[in-house]
């Protein structure tokens, strides 16, 4: 699809795309929703108050969701409204609008709507009052277990059955370009004396976790599970994620009940959602489609495309250095989608808000370099080796991430843009 506005061919936000966000700048007075298109944010809130929407006659009533902070009035709407909604602003922005007077023929509402990218500051798209993280990236399972128990005994007996999940901190999921300090805790340095006494020190095994992460949308009542078939539709849309970890942390406090402030210290997520309707073309068949008959009833789902083919990379640049691609993987190395995620997190009854974030797990490939964490590429034993020179079995402090997943071809790419964090030293303690 072509645009009467100009965008790169690169671009992540094509016409094809149409990612939502909340934004501020030195010329907007709050926060408010915005999408991203090409190098620009046009801001939603500007084209509403300015009859940007009138010819949308059934989403007049609603126009108050983007006079908001956040995003959650929009997702809480439904798909089929945000379904709407993209195909209109789409319609909006196509170089043969059948709208020009809305924003293409309008001089002075693009300067009041349309902004460059590099003069906005990004925020969390959402208010998240809860965050589960899920562990469905099957080749990062096995590469973890065969690293615990041996290959024989990679995957625990449950992993094929049902989506693995724990809980996290929302309160600590923060946007791409927030820098993240060591974490600190206690380590055990001797896990083989006895007795074992742990010590107390920055994190020394600092990783990073390829995800990507869902917005749930509309809620469901507690007691009510969400049926497979309709969990997608409960579903507004995807982000890229980072789940900093912190190895030798969690190694020690992880038994009996599994992680905690080896978790709890930051997680980064791309700014823009791309809506569930944008990701359609890419979907394909997921890992081994034959287990799916052996899933029990309630994760089964119709059809066999419950992945996305998005092509996925991970970029890490020492303080001054220059930057290097250490992983390429793609979304489709998930073995649970996420509306079975979704429905397995609601059987119990479980209610999930609008807002509320749950992140995919690791996604990993098979072949070497193309691990979505540090701990399975090296494994504490063969450094990575950087484009100055250096190496890193772990992050270290001054060292930038970047985490990119992009799908579609040139001049239609459908991406999140960078899902960047930069480490910082620990915290001085005075105790």
């Amino acid at each position: 699809m072509a645009s009467w506005l100009q965008i790169p061919k690169n671009s992540p936000f094509s016409l094809a795309n149409i990612p939502f966000g909340i934004i501020s700048s030195s010329k907007i007075a709050s926060r408010v929703p915005a999408i991203a298109i090409g190098d620009y944010a046009l801001n939603l809130n500007a084209f509403a108050s300015s009859g940007g929407f009138s010819q949308l006659p059934e989403f007049q009533p609603h126009l108050d969701v983007f006079n908001q902070p956040t995003l959650n009035a929009f997702a809480a709407l439904g798909r089929p409204v945000h379904r709407r909604v993209r195909e209109y602003i789409q319609k909006v922005l196509r170089a043969d609008t059948p709208y020009p007077q809305l924003l293409k023929d309008n001089a002075t509402l693009q300067k009041e709507a349309l902004f460059p990218l590099s003069e906005v500051t990004n925020h969390l798209p959402l208010q998240i009052g809860d965050y589960t993280d899920f562990y469905a990236g099957l080749n990062h399972a096995y590469n973890i277990g065969v690293l615990f128990r041996g290959p024989d005994n990679a995957l625990q007996p449950n992993y094929k059955h049902l989506p693995v999940a724990y809980h996290g901190r929302a309160s600590s999921v923060v946007p791409s370009g927030t820098p993240i300090h060591r974490p600190q805790g206690q380590i055990l340095t001797n896990p083989t004396a006895d007795p074992k006494v742990p010590t107390f020190s920055p994190c020394k095994r600092l990783d990073i976790e390829l995800e990507l992460a869902f917005f749930v949308s509309q809620p469901n009542e507690l007691g009510k599970p969400v049926h497979i078939h309709n969990a997608e539709d409960h579903i507004f849309g995807v982000v890229l994620m980072n789940d900093w970890s912190a190895r030798d942390i969690q190694a020690w406090e992880y038994i009996p009940l599994g992680p905690f402030n080896a978790k709890n210290f930051g997680t980064t997520i791309t700014p823009w959602v791309v809506l569930i309707d944008a990701l359609e073309p890419f979907r394909t068949t997921g890992l081994e489609p034959g287990n799916r008959d052996s899933l029990l009833p309630y994760l089964r789902e119709k059809r066999a495309e419950n992945a996305y083919d998005i092509p996925l990379e991970v970029e890490v640049t020492n303080a001054g250095g220059k930057p290097t691609v250490i992983s390429h993987s793609n979304a489709k190395n998930l073995l649970y989608s996420f509306p079975q995620m979704l429905a397995h997190h609601t059987i119990t009854g479980c209610n999930l808000n609008t807002g509320d974030l749950l992140g995919s797990g690791t996604i990993s490939g098979k072949d070497k370099k193309t691990e979505g964490s540090f701990l399975e590429q090296t494994n504490g034993k063969t450094p990575i080796k950087l484009a100055d020179g250096s190496e890193r079995f772990f992050l270290e402090d001054g060292d930038t991430v970047i985490l990119r997943g992009t799908a579609g071809t040139e001049g239609n790419y459908v991406g999140f843009g960078d899902c960047v964090g930069t480490i910082l030293p620990a915290v001085k303690l005075d105790f």
